[in-house]
């Protein structure tokens, strides 16, 4: 622990305490932590560290076999991240921290090392956000002639989209998928933060006054549009791009069509019209769900087709825990992820997982 916190008796830390589950259910609570030696003033024994802190909402809602990761921030301020055992974001961070087994109650310590020449890949920067970190991109400027056509609006999301994709000409779908579609999420997503902070900054400038004074209304609206923005920009961009990568690729598809109680899968293979026929035989169709972020909600998928019994669902998640894959499996639902991602998980789920130029390749062969 000293080695972790240094030795300076009685040390104050700031700490953000931090409880997350699968379900995006998680708050944090701002507070305070002092290290101590317990045998500072008892010659001869060796010494012993300590991290006391305060009960807190966070240290209540621990329970026995939750796992503790404790990360350290530039300025000596401290997380305190408390998650459930075996759960999805447990299997994140532990990847995310290079942690590959539990330290058998002991502590252990892993360093990471970044700097402006080491930019974040993409799995990290998802698991930061999780957290509540924000990122900054270091070639963030760069951005600003790409974004000055929209000026202080948010274009929809399909001109958005498309934009991403003409600026990065070097891109081509069609010779590696996988590779193609982080280039334009990753572009899409530099583009959407740099014109969300010029629009941010303009409305704070604004100010919230009302008649009456501080327009807290106000404020709190603006600040739940800019977060229900990011979580319905981040599924639509990635649909536009698999549309494009689709496209490319010459394959037959249907994009948000219904089946069967209203049902409106992602994407449909070849189409709406077939699946509706009776006589268009089940082997020949297949279903892709997409879904930026995962938690619970890949059971959704379950039931948007019920022609076609093997299921598949393409996130953005990573690092999905084992007991999650364990029953897509028993629902006969094929996970597929971008080829970058599959690191995250373990050797086993590896083996079992799609990349996208893997699903690519089997509607190919459904249609040819």
């Amino acid at each position: 622990m000293r080695a972790f916190l240094g030795e300076i008796h009685q040390q104050r830390f700031s700490v953000s305490y931090i409880w997350l589950g699968d379900e995006q259910d998680g708050f944090v609570v701002e507070d305070f932590a002092t290290h101590y030696d317990t045998r500072l003033y008892q010659p001869g024994r060796s010494p012993e560290w300590r991290l006391y802190y305060s009960s807190n909402a966070v240290t209540e809602a621990m329970r026995e076999g939750d796992t503790l990761f404790l990360a350290k921030r530039p300025g000596d301020e401290l997380l305190f991240i408390v998650v459930p055992a075996e759960s999805t974001i447990e299997s994140q961070l532990k990847w995310l921290f290079g942690i590959d087994a539990q330290p058998n109650f002991a502590f252990a310590s892993q360093v990471i090392v970044g700097d402006a020449d080491h930019s974040l890949d993409f799995a990290s920067r998802f698991i930061l956000d999780e957290l509540g970190i924000e990122f900054e991109d270091p070639d963030a400027n760069s951005l600003d002639s790409i974004i000055e056509a929209f000026g202080l609006v948010f274009p929809k999301t399909q001109d958005f989209s498309t934009r991403a994709r003409l600026t990065l000409p070097h891109i081509d779908a069609r010779d590696d998928p996988d590779e193609a579609l982080m280039a334009w999420l990753d572009h899409e997503e530099a583009m959407f933060r740099r014109l969300e902070r010029r629009v941010i900054s303009e409305r704070l400038e604004q100010g919230f006054k009302g008649a009456e004074g501080i327009d807290v209304d106000g404020f709190l609206s603006f600040s739940l549009s800019v977060q229900n923005r990011r979580k319905s920009r981040a599924g639509q961009a990635l649909e536009n791009h698999l549309e494009a990568i689709f496209t490319a690729h010459g394959l037959r598809f249907a994009r948000g069509k219904e089946t069967e109680n209203r049902n409106k899968p992602d994407f449909l293979f070849p189409g709406q019209d077939e699946y509706l026929a009776p006589e268009f035989p089940p082997s020949k169709l297949a279903m892709l769900g997409a879904k930026s972020t995962l938690k619970d909600r890949w059971r959704q998928v379950l039931s948007e087709a019920e022609r076609i019994p093997q299921k598949h669902l393409l996130t953005l998640e990573p690092g999905i825990s084992e007991n999650q894959t364990t029953e897509m499996i028993a629902k006969s639902l094929q996970l597929v992820l971008p080829r970058s991602l599959h690191r995250t998980f373990t050797p086993g789920q590896q083996g079992w997982l799609m990349n996208l130029g893997d699903f690519i390749h089997l509607v190919a062969e459904l249609q040819r």
